[in-house]
C-alpha cells in the first residue's frame, strides 16, 4: 500500500490555526498502522469535546470553535480523518471504506482513552461519529449533530428522508469520481455563506499538493450508502438501533441554507430519545456552518454539557 504524507511546510502560517500538531499511530485492518493527526487543545483535566469533520474538509474547519471551546476550560480533540489534513493518505481509493474510517477513529479514541466526551458531528463526521457512539455509548456524555445524515438507503423507513440520495448528492458523487481536478478550497467556498479570504481557501487546499493526495476526498462520496444492501446501509441500520436507545443529551443545530441535510434534523429529533426536550436550533449558514456560525456552534457545545 502506497502512503503519501503531506510535507509539513504546506501547513506553515495558516491563518487562525496555531495548534501544535499531535500524531497517533492508528490500527489498520490487516496489521499495518497509519499516522493520524489531531489537534489537542485546552486543559487535559477539562471536559472533553470531540470535533469530527467531513468531506472534503479537515480540522482547519474547526479552528474558530477550537479556540472558543478550549478557552472555556474544555479539552478539545479535533482529528483529521485518514486521507485528510496532516494525516497519512493511502493512494488507493479502495482503502477508504466506511468500516476503515470507523476503525481508525476508534483506534484514536482508544489510544487517547477519552471519556465523558461531547461529540460534535458534521457531514461524514456524523455517520462515523454515530458509529463510535453506537459501539461505545459509555464513552460519550452528549452529542451535537450538525448538517449530517445517517442513511440506510431505504425509502421512508420509519419516517426517514424520502428519495435518498437525491440529485445533489448524485451529482457530487459523479463529480468526485470523474472530475480531472478537485479544487477543495473552492468546493468548501461553494457551499459556505461567508465569503472566505483567499488565504483561508488556500488553507483548505494545503493538505493536497496535487491530485495524487486526494484519494480520500474522491472516495468519501462513493461510499455513501445508496443501495439497501450496501455494507454501509446495513451498518447504519445497526447504528440506528443503538441511537434509538441513546438517552443522553442529543442536540441538533442545523443551518438555514443546506437543503441536502435539512430534513435530517427532524429525523434525529424524533428517533433519538436523548433529543427530547433539547433546545434544537437553526443557525445562519451553508453546509459548512462552522465557517458561517462558529460562535453559535461553540455555545451549543458548551450548553449541552
Amino acid at each position: 500500500m502506497e502512503i503519501l504524507r503531506t510535507p509539513e511546510e504546506r501547513f506553515a502560517s495558516l491563518p487562525d490555526y496555531p495548534f501544535e500538531p499531535k500524531y497517533q499511530d492508528v490500527a489498520y485492518p490487516g496489521g499495518k498502522r497509519l499516522r493520524m493527526h489531531y489537534v489537542d487543545a485546552g486543559p487535559r483535566g477539562g471536559d472533553c469535546v470531540l470535533l469530527l469533520h467531513g468531506e472534503p474538509s479537515w480540522s482547519y474547519l474547526y479552528r474558530k470553535m477550537i479556540a472558543q471551546v478550549a478557552e472555556s476550560g474544555c479539552r478539545v480533540i479535533a482529528p483529521d480523518h485518514i486521507g485528510f489534513g496532516r494525516s497519512d493518505k493511502p493512494v488507493d481509493q479502495a482503502e477508504y471504506t466506511y468500516a476503515h474510517h470507523v476503525a481508525w477513529c476508534t483506534s484514536l479514541l482508544d489510544s487517547l482513552d477519552l471519556a465523558g466526551v461531547v461529540a460534535f458531528l458534521q457531514d461524514w463526521g456524523g455517520p462515523i461519529g454515530f458509529s463510535l457512539v453506537a459501539a461505545q455509548p459509555q464513552r460519550f456524555s452528549a452529542v451535537v449533530a450538525a448538517n449530517t445524515i445517517l442513511p440506510t438507503a431505504r425509502q421512508r423507513p420509519e419516517g426517514e428522508v424520502e428519495g435518498w440520495p437525491g440529485p445533489v448528492i448524485e451529482a457530487w458523487m459523479e463529480m468526485s469520481r470523474s472530475a480531472p481536478e478537485l479544487a477543495v478550497g473552492d468546493i468548501i467556498q461553494g457551499v459556505t455563506v461567508e465569503d472566505l479570504p483567499v488565504e483561508v481557501i488556500a488553507a483548505y487546499d494545503a493538505p493536497f499538493p496535487n491530485e495524487s493526495y486526494k484519494a480520500g476526498v474522491r472516495a468519501f462520496p462513493q461510499i455513501i450508502p445508496v443501495d439497501p444492501e450496501d455494507p454501509g446501509a446495513l451498518h447504519n441500520r445497526k447504528v440506528w438501533q443503538a441511537l434509538e436507545r441513546f438517552d443522553r443529551p442529543f442536540r441538533t443545530i442545523f443551518s438555514d441554507n443546506d437543503p441536502t441535510t435539512a430534513a435530517w434534523a427532524e429525523v434525529f429529533q424524533r428517533r433519538v430519545p436523548g433529543a427530547t426536550g433539547q433546545p434544537h436550533t437553526t443557525v445562519r449558514g451553508g453546509h459548512f456552518l462552522q465557517e458561517d456560525s462558529p460562535r453559535e456552534l461553540a455555545e451549543a457545545i458548551l450548553s449541552v454539557r
